[in-house]
């Protein structure tokens, strides 16, 4: 069995617990102030430069600023406001009958365009939070929140779509407690949009029910091929686009050793006692989809995975992000400094680091995940059914 340690609801893992789920708007307290305050500046003003009709005409374009920030109630509330306030001073001066005419048109007219503005801005801001919801609630079944927590591994990540209003990207991960230990996916869907999320959602269901059936990693990533075959079997008879997936399937049990499948996708990084190593450099295989073209099968690579070591996978949106000089973030050289920190220090002080990195400039959706093995999980070292804290 595992369990989540932490599920932000509306975000898978750490990945943002930004949830927009309401339109946010000023109080109506601080829309009174603000106008009231515009107001008075405007008539101080016209008393001390002589214009006070002139300068209260600025007051028509306050309505333009509300239907900006406010709702249509509150946006009404000012053009009201600012009707009264310049209409009535213009009408009482002793200004041309034409210009006065025209000024209190400009007001009235404006004011209404201003609630008509703030109506259709909140009714479309509505349309979006509902579908953010949908997103989110897409998200949750998709990318199950981090961290995780096995009888074998804990499990630790942020991850971080390129585009923040979708939610989901390209970029997949999964956990799954089997009778054969724990297996861990992440994966990369080639292209971006919805028919990436398909390819997602059908590959992360594929993990989650040939986990528990098949015995073997090697069974497993073939399930995961298969999935990828039919996927683009439908999406060619629908005239879309045919997609692999880069991935990596780990399975980690009471062995002293974790067992490793890397399809196309970027070998993970052990840390232990001070060094980091690339596992599986060397040994990659096809990527899910494309197992047709090469004549070898895929094949298991074993690792040492001691207690105290992390495993740190990601995908290229950590590897392959530049700086503004056009430099690629140097990952292996980073992690040399962070060899003896927690899974969740880890993935946290590696996507904040790439964020100066980068300034801020994301290129693409960035996926990270740290699994530090649980302690006294390897064989004959007193193996427990399951865990209460998290490890160090």
């Amino acid at each position: 069995m595992f369990r989540s340690l932490r599920a932000a609801p509306g975000a898978a893992g750490r990945a943002d617990g930004e949830d927009d789920t309401s339109i946010h708007t000023p109080p109506t307290r601080a829309v009174v102030l603000v106008t009231l305050s515009a107001t008075a500046v405007t008539i101080v003003l016209g008393a001390l430069t002589g214009t006070a009709v002139l300068l209260l005409g600025l007051l028509v374009f306050l309505p333009a600023f509300a239907s900006a920030l406010c709702t249509p109630r509150q946006t009404a509330l000012v053009s009201a406001w600012v009707s009264v306030v310049v209409v009535v001073p213009v009408a009482l001066s002793g200004e041309a009958l034409a210009d006065r005419v025209v000024l209190a048109l400009f007001a009235l007219g404006f004011g209404a365009l201003a609630v008509y503005g703030s109506w259709l801005r909140i009714t479309r801001e509505g349309a979006l939070v509902s579908l953010r919801s949908t997103a989110a609630a897409m998200q949750r079944q998709i990318l199950r929140p981090l961290p995780l927590l096995t009888d074998d591994v804990l499990v630790d990540g942020v991850y971080e779509p390129v585009q923040q209003d979708k939610l989901v990207g390209g970029d997949i991960y999964d956990v799954a407690a089997t009778p054969w230990g724990t297996r861990v996916l992440i994966g990369d869907v080639q292209g971006k949009g919805l028919a990436a999320i398909g390819m997602a959602i059908d590959v992360v269901g594929a993990f989650r029910e040939a986990a528990h059936r098949e015995p073997t990693v090697t069974a497993l990533v073939d399930s995961l091929e298969a999935a990828v075959v039919r996927h683009n079997g439908y999406a060619e008879q629908g005239g879309e686009q045919e997609r692999f997936v880069t991935a990596v399937v780990v399975g980690v049990d009471t062995g002293s050793e974790a067992q490793l499948v890397t399809c196309g996708h970027i070998p993970p990084y052990l840390l232990h006692d001070g060094d980091v190593t690339a596992v599986g450099a060397g040994t990659e295989h096809a990527p899910l989809g494309l197992a047709d073209l090469v004549a070898e099968p895929r094949t298991v690579s074993w690792f040492p995975f001691p207690e105290g070591a992390t495993l740190l996978l990601c995908t290229d949106g950590l590897t392959e992000a530049r700086s503004p000089a056009g430099t690629f973030y140097p990952l292996e050289a980073q992690l040399a400094g962070r060899v003896d920190i927690t899974a969740g220090r880890l993935t946290d002080s590696l996507v904040s680091d790439v964020h100066a990195f980068t300034e801020g400039a994301q290129q693409d959706d960035l996926a990270v995940l740290a699994l530090r093995r649980s302690p006294h999980r390897i064989s004959g070292t007193g193996a427990s059914a399951s865990l209460g804290t998290t490890p160090a």
